[in-house]
């Protein structure tokens, strides 16, 4: 709903269809979002192939859980659409991959929504982690404490609620009873549809710390953490996790916490670059630089703030981004292939996680170095009837 709010704020875009495997989310964003602007859906249908059928729909917005970006974007590229897929690009590498594959063989222009590449504060201050004047950078950190997301009640399973076609939802998915803690917004929390605050707020701060240093996979991924916070609670991945990832030239560190609102520099999220002479630090509602500390030999004092703190920008930005790139053709600022680097980052430290060992990476070849178990994580099964195939 967000997507299509700022989509309609853009002259001569037209909704022509609405999908949605739960009614009563569809009535709602007919009734709230296009009734208002004197638009209305010619379709609606829970069935997302039926869009993909009209000769005369230019582009689709994927905004489901995680596990069915790969599969709609692939078959709507087939299908010669042009494509805006939410983050996280996927829940596997190798569904990234196969993403990128399409967008290339059938010429589309595939944009992922890491919104924060279309924001002028954040362009700003990567334009200054660029410029060399923090120094050698060594160490990245980006990390997401985040005080609204806590533990989930228990439920029991369920029969689904009327009007929702479960068995669409799950798609390639595997099979399971309907529970309410599943659906929706929880659906983040396990490892079927999803990889945690680890990709779907990774996908984010972990994407400009990438950005800013020119970097993509890892030599190795090692991480830490769990149910730690909620160990009762339902939810599958952790609610406390550390991730330490080794380049050649520096170390990023990812770090999150559901339930707690106070991370590294008093922020709840954000991305800090440590040079050897200043410290930037960026944030959905800024950027500001700091000098770093005089030398040993002194006294270690704070000197005066360089860069004062910059207003943010807006994330309607993104959506026109992408309709532009529509027009011209021109591959967009939060490419698939971008995307699939990031994702590829935030997916190795889940496994490094989940087998409880430091991962090795073969960027070249996408694989896991000397450990097939850790190499099972890179790809997924899909339920049938469902296939990906490029």
């Amino acid at each position: 709903m967000g997507n299509l709010r700022n989509f309609l704020r853009i002259p001569n875009i037209q909704c022509a269809a609405l999908c949605d495997v739960d009614d009563s989310r569809m009535d709602k964003t007919q009734r709230d979002y296009l009734t208002p602007v004197g638009q209305r859906a010619e379709i609606t249908t829970r069935d997302f192939r039926r869009i993909l059928d009209r000769k005369d729909i230019d582009a689709v917005v994927i905004a489901t859980p995680d596990h069915w970006h790969a599969l709609m974007s692939v078959m709507a590229c087939q299908a010669g659409k042009d494509v805006f897929v939410q983050k996280p690009l996927a829940t596997s590498i190798a569904e990234g991959r196969a993403m990128v594959a399409a967008a290339r063989k059938y010429n589309r222009i595939v944009q992922v929504g890491t919104q924060q590449r279309s924001m002028p504060h954040f362009q700003a201050a990567i334009a200054h982690v660029k410029s060399g004047a923090l120094g050698r950078i060594r160490v990245v950190r980006a990390w997401a404490y985040l005080d609204a997301y806590a533990d989930i009640p228990a439920h029991p399973d369920s029969d689904p609620p009327a009007g929702v076609d479960y068995n669409m939802w799950l798609g390639p998915a595997p099979e399971r009873p309907f529970n309410k803690n599943r659906f929706h917004f929880n659906f983040r929390w396990f490892w079927d549809y999803a990889g945690g605050l680890a990709t779907d707020w990774g996908a984010h701060m972990i994407d400009v710390g990438l950005w800013g240093m020119d970097a993509k996979a890892p030599i190795s991924a090692a991480s830490t953490g769990g149910r730690i916070g909620y160990p009762e609670g339902p939810m599958e991945t952790p609610d406390t996790q550390q991730i330490l990832y080794r380049y050649p030239e520096f170390t990023l560190i990812w770090e999150h916490a559901l339930g707690m609102g106070r991370g590294p520099e008093g922020r709840d999220h954000g991305i800090a670059f440590h040079g050897q002479d200043a410290m930037l630090i960026v944030d959905r509602f800024g950027w500001e630089v700091h000098p770093e500390t005089d030398a040993i030999s002194r006294p270690r004092q704070f000197r005066s703030t360089g860069i004062p703190r910059r207003p943010a920008g807006s994330t309607e930005q993104h959506e026109l981004h992408f309709v532009n790139c529509l027009r011209t053709r021109k591959r967009p600022n939060s490419d698939v292939e971008m995307a699939h680097n990031t994702m590829t980052v935030c997916h190795l430290g889940n496994i490094a996680l989940r087998t409880g060992r430091e991962v090795r990476w073969n960027g070249a070849a996408e694989q896991v170095i000397d450990d097939p178990e850790a190499q099972e994580f890179v790809s997924r099964e899909y339920r049938a009837p469902w296939k990906l195939t490029v």
